[in-house]
């Protein structure tokens, strides 16, 4: 069957050219995607930047070690604890101990980036002056970057300062020294340079801004220019000041004598490529990748999953088309078994063809998607594709079977054409819903209400996780579709009921011809419910979050207004102390901070939490309480959500706070779970090391709010209406969530752009004689291509309709688990994002229907009506 597979190839083309574009772009994007992944497990190991130079690092405890039944269980502290003071003492005896600060500073003029540091730690980049001296004075800097000159006065929000230098590094491979004097300090060790990013500290938590993150160039690797920060060095002295709290020491002694000095006191000792852990950010790559990985894996996962789908529909209405040529081939003697291998082999040729030149196209692609990310900031600047062979054996084998996973059904169906089908001149479509159909459509539909219930039931939560509402859509749209040819004719006829009662015959053929092609209207609606479901599922889900976000945020600010500091280091005591003397200001000023806790003796969790003095809290906080009372708080108990494994009030919790001490605390008021915003609340005993970086201010009976607002603006920070927070804290989607979407609906438009047209050309090159017969019974030739675009039109707005039924049911899905978490909020639909996929769907379906048939009407009618297959 393997000659006459590949004569049916050669004399139907057009029937399989669709099938090997989408599944070549297929083959493509699995081996773009998994070119991808394998380069970015081989990352190369960051090394030192801000440190390079340093011969030994002493960092304070950062990490929470929990011990449990199966192991110990480690977090990342938000507040690592300083070297205790009696270390330091004894590392001073052992050599030369300078201590690390790093502080955000906000210049009226300059960077949005900038940081502050003292000037004994320059050396250990290195830096060295090339204009100008070292600070001397509290109020003098020496600057890094073009962006400021000796002798320029510059204001910050850490008081006006003089340039009295600027700082550039040195790096390896140049004979350039640093300038010799008192001005430039030099540290004993090697002089490898760094490559510095951000050295920040970032406060968590939904209400404080960061400058790091996919926005900020990084860079990695040893072939990879350097990227240095913005930074300001102080006097020592200033510096600390500034920054009281050091959490990592600059030891010049040998690495052995340290780390018997600190020994037992948890205390990270770090030398050579470890140095590079003292950084701002170090896992920032690692982060970078992993979410990486999570686009591509969902991107690859859509893309086998709308090939599988096209190229299934295009074989079975192939199929569907072919009765005649089947039943012939069963009238000359073929058995079923032979016309089945037929099929298979037609599928065999088409995809080894396309795997082996969707391969090819991969291999070009590969690198443009790796700039692409680097470019827009979702991977490190050294990220390349790697040398690799397996992801092309894996799109390979992948596109093969796709192709013979597809074609299953329908050489069964073809299998099962009788020798009689050869006679049948019927354009009708019987049995378009076989038993196989029924069985999986049902199933399938069973399945996604049943799940969708035990989420509601057991965990709602689930239901709004991305991983969630980016794979239940696939359920409901292979259901829908399935099951598609029962709601094709309703809908049909719903749809061109009223074109139907227009004068002319024009309507009523596009409804009766719709209705009775179930099979061609089914096949043709199909990629447009899998574009317009995507769309809407996943851009709906994403716009109700946010929406239910904002509305939390909304409803749980009493206050009138909210001040933010200017840059990323919070707010001091001195500033706080200023808002509480406006007139006519309650204020409450609340810190970010976390809290641990051992979840089912084995699972150590944390939990973002906001440390706050009970009263003014309460004052300018409506928090979401289902128990307790928020006065309740003190530095004894704490307030949790209903996640929390204990969340019964006067029940003790053992924990451990943001800088690693275990304490137990008593639950006070348990808050409902929400979309994930509601953490927990301490107070500020129980939130060592945070910082202040937010103040809500309620104003006092008779208080004019804009004599208060001018009052903290003189304060110093942002000053925001509750109207204006409401806003500015609107959540967005994350960049890399939003480039993923981007991707896998541009995947899904892809295929329904191949698919539609693949066929529609096929559908009305099948349909000549019905032209002709038209044209002879008096339409004109105008008439004829109006009704084949009616009918294009029409079929679009099916698959459009069954479309938003899936996203409809998707979202009452995450709306009911919304409720039940106490968030209400109203569903979004994102319309203008599925009117530019539809009318994309419908300028297509009408040009790949109007091109064959216009084409073929060029002949006489009488020639076309006497044509055969």
């Amino acid at each position: 069957m393997l000659s006459v597979a590949l004569r049916t190839l050669r004399t139907r083309w057009v029937t399989f050219v669709g099938s090997f574009v989408a599944l070549s772009l297929g083959v493509a994007l699995l081996a773009v995607m998994g070119l991808a992944l394998a380069s970015s497990l081989d990352a190369p190991e960051r090394q030192p930047e801000r440190f390079a130079a340093a011969p030994v690092v002493v960092r304070g405890q950062d990490t929470l070690s929990v011990p449990t039944p199966i192991g110990d269980r480690t977090q990342k502290l938000v507040h690592p604890r300083a070297v205790p003071e009696a270390t330091v003492g004894r590392l001073r005896e052992l050599g030369t101990v300078v201590a690390d600060r790093s502080f955000a500073v906000r210049a009226a003029k300059g960077p949005g980036d900038l940081v502050g540091h003292p000037w004994s730690t320059a050396a250990f980049a290195p830096y060295a002056i090339d204009a100008g001296r070292a600070p001397r004075a509290a109020d003098e800097v020496v600057v890094t970057g073009d962006w400021a000159r000796p002798g320029q006065r510059v204001e910050t929000d850490r008081g006006t300062v003089t340039v009295v230098g600027t700082a550039t590094p040195r790096r390896s491979g140049t004979d350039t020294p640093a300038r010799s004097g008192t001005d430039t300090p030099r540290p004993s060790g090697t002089a490898t340079p760094a490559r510095s990013g951000t050295a920040t500290s970032h406060t968590s938590g939904p209400t404080t801004p960061h400058t790091s993150g996919p926005d900020t160039p990084h860079t990695s690797g040893p072939d990879t220019p350097h990227t240095f920060e913005n930074a300001l060095f102080y006097t020592d002295a200033r510096a600390a000041e500034l920054s009281p709290r050091s959490t990592q020491l600059v030891v010049k002694a040998d690495a052995a004598d340290v780390r018997a000095a600190v020994q037992g006191q948890g205390l990270q000792v770090l030398t050579g490529t470890d140095r590079r852990l003292a950084d701002a950010d170090p896992d920032r790559d690692s982060e970078a990748l992993t979410a990486m990985n999570a686009l591509f894996g969902t991107a690859g996962g859509v893309t086998a999953f709308v090939s599988v789908f096209v190229v299934a529909s295009t074989f079975a209405f192939a199929v569907a088309q072919r009765r005649r040529e089947f039943g012939l081939l069963r009238t000359a003697g073929a058995t079923p078994g032979q016309v089945r291998r037929m099929v298979f082999a037609e599928a065999l040729v088409v995809g080894v063809t396309a795997s082996a030149a969707g391969c090819a196209l991969g291999a070009y692609g590969a690198p443009k998607l790796a700039a692409w990310m680097v470019d827009g900031g979702l991977a490190p600047a050294w990220f390349t594709i790697g040398d690799f062979t397996w992801p092309y054996h894996v799109a390979f084998w992948t596109g093969l079977l796709v192709a013979l996973l597809g074609v299953i059904a329908a050489s069964w169906r073809a299998g099962r054409t009788g020798p009689t089908q050869a006679l049948r001149e019927a354009s009708v479509d019987t049995e378009a819903m076989t038993w196989g159909r029924w069985l999986f459509g049902a199933g399938l539909l069973l399945t996604a209400t049943v799940t969708l219930g035990l989420a509601l039931f057991s965990d709602p939560g689930e239901l709004l996780h991305r991983k969630t509402y980016v794979s239940r859509p696939m359920l409901l749209i292979t259901a829908i579709a399935l099951l598609a040819p029962v709601l094709v004719g309703p809908l049909t006829r719903l749809i061109a009921w009223l074109p139907a009662q227009l004068p002319g015959a024009g309507g009523m053929l596009v409804r009766e011809n719709a209705a009775a092609g179930i099979r061609r209207t089914a096949a043709v609606a199909a990629p447009v419910l899998v574009t317009v479901a995507l769309a809407g599922s996943l851009l709906g889900a994403t716009a109700t979050l946010n929406e239910a976000k904002a509305t939390e945020t909304r409803e749980q600010t009493v206050a009138s207004f909210v001040v933010t500091p200017a840059g990323d280091a919070g707010f001091d005591a001195a500033a706080v102390k200023r808002f509480e003397a406006v007139e006519g200001a309650e204020v409450s000023a609340t810190s970010s901070s976390a809290v641990y806790v051992l979840e089912d003796g084995v699972a150590l969790v944390r939990s973002e939490a906001r440390a706050a003095d009970a009263g003014p809290l309460a004052r300018t906080v409506r928090l979401p309480l289902a128990a307790g009372k928020v006065s309740d708080l003190d530095d004894d108990s704490i307030i949790v959500n209903e996640e929390w494994e204990k969340h019964t009030v006067g029940q003790r919790v053992d924990v451990w706070l943001g800088d690693g001490t275990k304490k137990s605390l008593r639950i006070a008021a348990v808050m409902t779970t929400g979309t994930g915003n509601n953490g927990a609340y301490v107070t500020s005993a129980n939130a060592p090391g945070a910082t202040v970086d937010r103040v809500d201010v309620a104003l006092a009976e008779g208080a004019d709010p804009a004599t208060v607002a001018a009052a903290l603006t003189r304060a110093g920070g942002h000053v925001f209406t509750k109207d204006q927070w409401v806003q500015a804290s609107y959540p967005e989607t994350n960049r890399t969530t939003r480039y993923g979407f981007l991707l896998v609906l541009g995947i899904a438009l892809l295929y329904t752009g191949i698919s539609l047209a693949n066929t529609m050309v096929m559908a009305t090159s099948d349909r000549v004689r019905e032209l002709a017969v038209l044209r002879l019974a008096g339409a004109t030739r105008w008439q004829v291509l109006a009704m084949v675009a009616g009918e294009a039109l029409m079929v679009v707005a099916v698959g459009g309709v069954l479309g938003l039924l899936v996203a409809g049911l998707n979202l009452a899905g995450l709306w009911s688990a919304l409720g039940l978490l106490s968030v209400r909020s109203s569903v979004r639909l994102p319309w203008a994002e599925l009117g530019a996929t539809v009318g994309s769907c419908a300028v297509l379906a009408v040009v790949c229907s109007l091109a064959p048939a216009a084409l073929a009407m060029r002949r006489r009618a009488v020639e076309l009506a006497g044509m055969h297959e």
